[in-house]
C-alpha cells in the first residue's frame, strides 16, 4: 500500500524514543523525510542515523525544547532551510504525570501544560505558515484520560484533554488551508518511562522481571496486553498518509480497548 508519503517532510516532537522514534521509523520506511526533536542533541544523532541506516533516507535530529517558544522557532527555521518545506506535525513530546489534587504541585501542574499543550501550541504557531503552503496535516498524541480520566490522573488527564480540544479548534480553524488535524490516544504502552518505573521497582523486588512488570496491567486492557510503541506510531503515520485525506477533527484511541469511550 502506497501511503503517499514520500519526499514530505515531517518534524515529530519527543522522537528519539518511544512512539516518536517508532512513528518515524516507520516515515522513513514509507519514503519521508524526517526531523526529530527532542532535548538532548546526542540521542538524536544517535537514533537518525539508526533510523536512516535502516530506510536509506535522511533523517535528522534537532535539540529542541518545545516549552521554549524560541527554542521551536530555531526548530522551525533549520529545517525549513535545509528542506524548503514542512508537510507533517507530530506534536508528540511528553510524559506521564498522575498525581491527586491534595497532592499536585503547581511546579507539577506548570510542567506538564508547559511541556504538552504550550509545546504543541508553539510548534503548530510557527509551524503552520509552512503547513499552509503544502496543504499539510498535523497529529497530537494524547490519551484516552483526556476523554474520560479516572481519579488520581491529573495534570496528564488536564493537559491530553487539552490536547484534545485543540485538535478539534485546528481542525476547523485549518479546514480552509486544506490543513487536517487529529489526535491518536495511547494507552499503556512499553516505553522508556515504564522501564524506568520497573527499574525503580526492581531496587526492592530483585526478582520482578521486565515482562512481569508489564503483566499487571494486562487484567486492565480487553485486548489482554500491553501494547508497542509501534502500534501507535502506525497509527499516526496512517492519519497523516494520504489514505486519510477526508479524516481530520478525530481523536483515535491506540490502547487495547481501555477507553470506557469511543
Amino acid at each position: 500500500m502506497d501511503l503517499q508519503l514520500k519526499d514530505k517532510v515531517v518534524i515529530i516532537t519527543g522522537g528519539s524514543e518511544g512512539i516518536g522514534r517508532a512513528a518515524a521509523e516507520r516515515f522513513s520506511q514509507e519514503g519521508a523525510l524526517v526531523a526529530l526533536a527532542s532535548r538532548t542533541q546526542s540521542d538524536l544523532d544517535t537514533v537518525a542515523a539508526e533510523i536512516s541506516s535502516q530506510s536509506g533516507n535522511e533523517v535528522i535530529g534537532i535539540a529542541t525544547d518545545v516549552r521554549d517558544e524560541e527554542s521551536v522557532k530555531s526548530l522551525i527555521k533549520k529545517v525549513v532551510e535545509h528542506w524548503s518545506r514542512i508537510d507533517v506535525l507530530v506534536n508528540n513530546a511528553g510524559t506521564s504525570s498522575a498525581s491527586r489534587l491534595e497532592d499536585l504541585t503547581n511546579e507539577q501542574l506548570d510542567e506538564d501544560l508547559n511541556l504538552k499543550v504550550k509545546g504543541a501550541i508553539y510548534c503548530t504557531r510557527h509551524a503552520l505558515h509552512f503547513l499552509k503552503q503544502s496543504k499539510g496535516c498535523i497529529c497530537n498524541t494524547t490519551t484516552p484520560g483526556g476523554k474520560a480520566p479516572t481519579a488520581g490522573t491529573q495534570p496528564t488527564a488536564l493537559s491530553r484533554a487539552a490536547g484534545i480540544s485543540l485538535t478539534k479548534t485546528w481542525a476547523f480553524e485549518f479546514a480552509q488551508h486544506d490543513i487536517r488535524v487529529n489526535t491518536v490516544c495511547v494507552g499503556f504502552l512499553r516505553s522508556r518511562q515504564h522501564k524506568l518505573r520497573w527499574e525503580a521497582a526492581a531496587e526492592t523486588d530483585p526478582e520482578l522481571t521486565l515482562d512481569q512488570f508489564y503483566d499487571q496491567f494486562n487484567a486492565r486492557i480487553p485486548m489482554g496486553r500491553v501494547g508497542e510503541a509501534r502500534e501507535a506510531g502506525d497509527v499516526i503515520v496512517f492519519l497523516c498518509s494520504g489514505m486519510a485525506s477526508y479524516v481530520t477533527g478525530t481523536a483515535i484511541n491506540a490502547d487495547g480497548g481501555m477507553s470506557p469511550v469511543v
